[in-house]
């Protein structure tokens, strides 16, 4: 029987999906050639309401198309909001994704289903899984599973349970394995990566140390960070790993101290711009993007207008924005006073070209620059793209560079803001 995996979310979610998809492979089971698979695999995402209903969508639409296809519904969706059959044959939530082939060949054998997620996971130790490669240029290496911060608006903790770190030789055995199967960059994900290591006594740079030390490894990446677990012993640590890139994606989400506090974030505005400032001081030219939410409850044209005056004091070089949408079972669902839809439109639109006008200034500012990129594939002969370690997007025309090659690279011009051009020098 062949098989079909659709990954919705984040980039937990995209390596979770490369263990099952592994799973699947030594079970005996081929991956489809077509949209129509005898088994369907959905591992769904829940932080926003638009999220979830992708994937239910996406169920019903296989169905309509293939009565018969065999549709396993996995990740955060059915595990923060209980059982939901909706077309589903098999839920398996957010644990045990490993198990995913030896699932499926028993509801094949016998009908039997596993029992469906029944609220927060309460498991204290990191679940093992063995390495798969994900077949992309760079390879994500996960350390981190869980939340315990219980933002207002997030459905996350709940989903995914408390804070659970993998140990520093896992992670160093899995490096090398993604080293031997031709990665040169390593990016570490996690569900609160600056969490890592609160279980096990152990800090983020200590995971980012052992990571740098594998022979073979020559850029290591960091996903989405949590800004206020950050301090400055930490940077100056992370700073002294040369292999780390300079990229630090700090998730803001409100310029607002009174947002931030309904938010239940732990940190102010000024909290956060000390930490920007020490990245800085540490590293040469760091790239600082992040995320920000508008239009959550209770935000005012004053709060606004406060968020909007301290992304141009930080100065980012991009972001992402997200219009605020409620999740049942948080904090945030109990809250009344909602901004209206039209409103919060408005500021997206606002907030998206400040801090696309903040990243086309930063990629302005890499022109005559020579930076290292890693060539990331290659759409003609006549040029190759590629990455720097600030995460610019390079495009280099009359390069032989071959994907997973690093080369050196001189910017000489950008397109706004959606990538540099340069000469291989």
């Amino acid at each position: 029987m062949n098989y079909a995996i659709y990954t919705f979310g984040c980039k937990v979610n995209q390596y979770e999906s490369s263990i099952m998809e592994k799973a699947m492979r030594e079970g005996g089971f081929v991956p489809s050639e077509d949209n129509i698979p005898d088994i369907a695999i959905i591992n769904s995402c829940c932080v926003t309401e638009n999220s979830g209903k992708k994937a239910l969508q996406l169920l019903r639409r296989l169905k309509r198309s293939r009565p018969d296809c065999i549709t396993v519904l996995a990740g955060c969706y059915p595990q923060a909001f209980g059982e939901i059959s909706d077309n589903a044959d098999i839920i398996i939530g957010t644990e045990n994704k490993g198990d995913v082939s030896a699932v499926v060949k028993e509801y094949l054998g016998s009908g039997k289903k596993p029992l469906p997620p029944n609220g927060r996971p309460t498991v204290k130790a990191y679940e093992h899984t063995a390495p798969a490669d994900m077949g992309k240029t760079r390879a994500y290496i996960k350390i981190e599973d869980g939340c315990d911060r219980f933002c207002s608006y997030c459905i996350i903790p709940y989903a995914r349970g408390p804070v659970r770190s993998r140990g520093i030789e896992d992670i160093i055995s899995e490096a090398r394995f993604q080293v031997s199967c031709g990665h040169k960059e390593l990016i570490l994900v996690g569900i609160n990566l600056s969490c890592y290591g609160k279980d096990i006594g152990l800090r983020l740079a200590d995971a980012v140390e052992a990571v740098c030390s594998v022979e073979g490894v020559q850029r290591v990446r960091l996903s989405s960070l949590e800004p206020e677990l950050l301090t400055r012993e930490d940077i100056s640590r992370l700073a002294a790993q040369k292999k780390l890139c300079p990229h630090f994606h700090l998730s803001l989400q409100s310029g607002s101290a009174a947002t931030l506090k309904r938010m239940n974030r732990h940190y102010t505005p000024e909290e956060y711009l000390k930490i920007v400032d020490a990245i800085r001081e540490e590293f040469d030219d760091p790239a600082i993007t992040t995320d920000i939410m508008v239009g959550f409850a209770g935000e005012s044209d004053e709060e606004f207008e406060e968020s909007c005056r301290f992304v141009r004091r930080v100065g980012f070089a991009g972001g992402h924005v997200f219009t605020y949408s409620v999740r049942e079972g948080t904090a945030a669902a109990r809250l009344t006073d909602h901004v209206d839809s039209a409103v919060a439109a408005k500021r997206y639109k606002v907030m998206s070209d400040l801090l696309s006008h903040q990243k086309e200034a930063y990629y302005r500012r890499q022109i005559g620059q020579v930076r290292q990129v890693l060539i990331q594939l290659r759409q003609s002969d006549e040029y190759a793209n590629g990455l720097t370690p600030q995460y610019v997007p390079v495009r280099i025309y009359g390069s032989k560079a071959k994907k997973h090659d690093i080369i050196n690279v001189r910017i000489t011009e950008t397109y706004g803001g959606e990538f540099c051009v340069g000469v291989e020098i």
